[in-house]
């Protein structure tokens, strides 16, 4: 399992990744991971989730941006102390690649900043060895 982790501004924005092999299907070039984000507020003030960027890179090198509101549906506001955790997937046309990204955050005080989401990388088992 491969994981990730990076604090901007008290944000602190865990990542672990899994293979899922029940949603792969290898023989079609197609991969799937799933990955759990874990974001805590261990800042002082409170800050509430707006956006997403996400930059997904294959095997190939080929890059891809996914951007948009939320997460899961949801913007979550995190008081100190708080965290929000939540899993989703990303499908690949290889059998590793690496995610990395920003979480555009707004605190209660009108400041806008990108909490990092450190690199990590999806792998199917057998894939780098």
């Amino acid at each position: 399992m491969a994981s990730s982790e990076a604090v901007t501004k008290g944000i602190r924005v865990r990542v672990t990744t899994q293979y899922d092999p029940s949603r792969s299907m290898p023989q079609l070039n197609r991969w799937f991971f799933l990955y759990t984000v874990r974001i805590s507020n261990e800042g002082g003030e409170t800050a509430q989730l707006l956006t997403r960027h996400w930059i997904i890179t294959d095997a190939t090198g080929h890059v891809e941006e996914v951007k948009g509101p939320g997460v899961v549906g949801e913007q979550p506001v995190l008081s100190p102390g708080q965290s929000f955790e939540y899993t989703s997937g990303c499908p690949l046309p290889t059998p590793f690649g690496s995610m990395r990204g920003t979480y555009q955050m707004v605190t209660t005080g009108g400041e806008r900043f990108d909490a990092d989401i450190a690199e990590f990388t999806l792998s199917e088992p057998t894939a780098l060895q």
